[in-house]
């Protein structure tokens, strides 16, 4: 671990004493009720945000192409297209416009009088050396745009991207790449090892004071829209854990809490939350193991399943049961098939569950589901020890097995294992995450038999080792198309093959868990105005930041 930056002549430091503002501690039952405000010391221009973790202190590194730079990294640094985790729309950032002429060209126009933190102008020159760095230094391209782009040339403020193929789907992977200083970055040997201490960025802050305990962010108030920025100053603490947000008066949190009324809600009058749905939690059957690429023993399971409970049980009924359509539902409904009952969402039936299993060769016996050959069934379902709401999922899938003779075994290797486990095809069953904001990028990368390798290969996508012909083929002619009515009429088809054929088992929503603090800023995201999620990490705080304003500012 690096030693601690000395601060620079002119750096305030904003928090002076602690920020513990205890108002009340009561004693219920066997719980403890906490009462916080905000600290006094914080002005009403500065948000206390509890975005980034010290382990359990900082490290000066603001490279966003590192593997775990601070998380203040991309607010510094802005992308060409500003793309939302909630339903994968694009919105106008560094880039100004583009088009699609054809499936293999991106023609973006970009945005006129940007500058660097330190005056210079971001000009095309910057963006085709954060293309040909990444090149460079393949460890830095985390997005894969080079497994997408041949070339890459400006003229003027005109960029153009020739893509290796026909791949309208590119647009986004291209567009959110951070954008960085030429005029810096070019006199660096290894840009995929620089920690970029003093970083300068053309996003709305720029860093302020740093100390292995805590780091500022200061307005830069030559930021191309800095009348939409109207706090001045954030402040990011090292500690930043669960009691942490409950009694310390942050305005922006970012964490799943149990129980959030009597945790978080009642910590303070204006505290609020919302926990809208960013990914499907599902059983991932491996399909090159038996019985898992019957289509019949995937419907059983399926049948047998209550997807209410399961996230009742796993993630306090905070999320609901999810779509079998591949869809996240509310955020994507206008992509909705209509025609799948139910909005895609298979209810239990365990008869009928039975039935599925009967028509794949099993036999159920009143106590025990047999095998074609008449031994019971069981496997054992994998998932990654410390995820908790998954282990307390996979217990409830159990349970509900169990009523129909399915014995489950749970298999809980650390994280790192239960990757390397999943990538090579080392798993029968396993509880995972996919399907994203970007509904087409979801189906490709957990469907296309493009990235099928074998058990023993490893393989980031297709980790379930799927094969299916006419997927392949709607995955091709998508890529092909930049028509937006013949793309939504191919995501159709792909909801139909994934509510019918069930590559995977949706379970539940897996919930992007935003906590915040309505009392001095207001603008938040919410189910009502869905903008943004609350992510206090990646891009999402470039838009969130937007649209904050201070209370003390309203009718101003």
């Amino acid at each position: 671990m690096a030693p601690a930056l000395h601060l620079k002549p002119g750096r305030r430091t904003l928090l002076t004493g602690s920020a513990l503002g205890l108002t009340g501690l009561v004693a219920s039952g066997c719980s403890l009720q906490i009462r916080s405000e905000p600290d006094p010391t914080i002005g009403d221009d500065t948000m206390l945000i509890a975005g980034d973790k010290g382990t359990p202190t900082f490290t000066a590194n603001f490279n966003p192409y590192q593997p775990t730079p601070r998380t203040a990294a991309t607010i510094i640094y802005e992308p060409l297209i500003w793309i939302n985790p909630l339903d994968g729309s694009l919105v106008p950032w560094l880039a100004e416009s583009w088009e699609q002429p054809d499936p293999q060209q991106i023609v973006m126009t970009l945005r006129d009088g940007v500058t660097w933190t330190d005056g210079t102008p971001l000009t095309s020159d910057d963006v085709l050396y954060t293309f040909q760095m990444l090149k460079d230094f393949p460890a830095n391209d985390t997005a894969g745009a080079w497994g997408r782009i041949d070339t890459i040339e400006a003229s003027g403020n005109t960029i153009t991207v020739t893509l290796l193929a026909a791949d309208a789907p590119a647009l986004p992977i291209v567009g959110k790449t951070m954008i960085v200083p030429e005029h810096i970055w070019s006199e660096i040997e290894d840009p995929g090892t620089w920690r970029n201490e003093e970083p300068v960025g053309s996003g709305p802050y720029t860093l302020g004071n740093f100390t292995t305990l805590q780091y500022t962010l200061d307005r830069y108030d030559g930021y191309w829209q800095a009348d939409s920025i109207d706090i001045a100053h954030l402040v990011y603490p090292a500690a930043s854990e669960q009691l942490d947000l409950v009694t310390k008066g942050y305005d922006w949190g970012y964490s799943y809490i149990s129980d959030v009324e009597n945790t978080w809600m009642a910590a303070n009058d204006h505290n609020r939350y919302w926990f809208p749905p960013g990914g499907i939690i599902g059983l991932h059957p491996n399909h090159d193991v038996e019985p898992f690429g019957n289509p019949d023993v995937r419907r059983g399971i399926a049948l047998a399943l209550d997807g209410e409970q399961i996230a009742e049980v796993a993630a306090e009924g905070y999320m609901e049961a999810a779509s079998q359509s591949g869809m996240l539902l509310p955020n994507q409904e206008e992509l909705l098939n209509p025609d799948l009952p139910d909005r895609g969402i298979i209810g239990r039936d365990t008869d009928a569950a039975i039935e599925a299993f009967e028509a794949a060769g099993f036999r159920y016996d009143g106590t025990t589901m047999l095998t074609a050959d008449g031994a019971p069934f069981t496997f054992a379902i994998t998932t990654a020890n410390g995820y908790t709401d998954w282990l307390r999922a996979v217990q409830e899938v159990q349970r509900e097995l169990g009523d129909i003779g399915i014995e489950v075994t749970v298999d809980a290797p650390q994280p790192a294992a239960y990757e390397a486990n999943l990538s090579s095809g080392d798993f029968q069953m396993a509880v995972s995450s996919s399907n994203g904001a970007d509904a087409f990028e979801g189906f490709s990368n957990l469907l296309s038999g493009g990235s099928y390798v074998p058990i023993g290969e490893t393989s980031q996508n297709n980790r379930i080792r799927y094969r299916n012909d006419e997927v392949d083929d709607l995955i091709t002619q998508y890529r092909a198309s930049v028509d937006d009515a013949e793309q939504e009429q191919i995501l159709l088809q792909l909801q139909q093959i994934f509510y019918d054929d069930l590559p995977i088992i949706a379970m539940y929503y897996g919930g992007l868990w935003g906590l915040y603090n309505d009392g001095r800023f207001t603008g938040w995201p919410t189910a009502e105005d869905p903008y943004a999620p609350l992510q206090t990490y990646g891009s999402s705080p470039l838009l969130v930041l937007t649209k904050l304003r201070r209370a003390t500012q309203e009718g101003e």
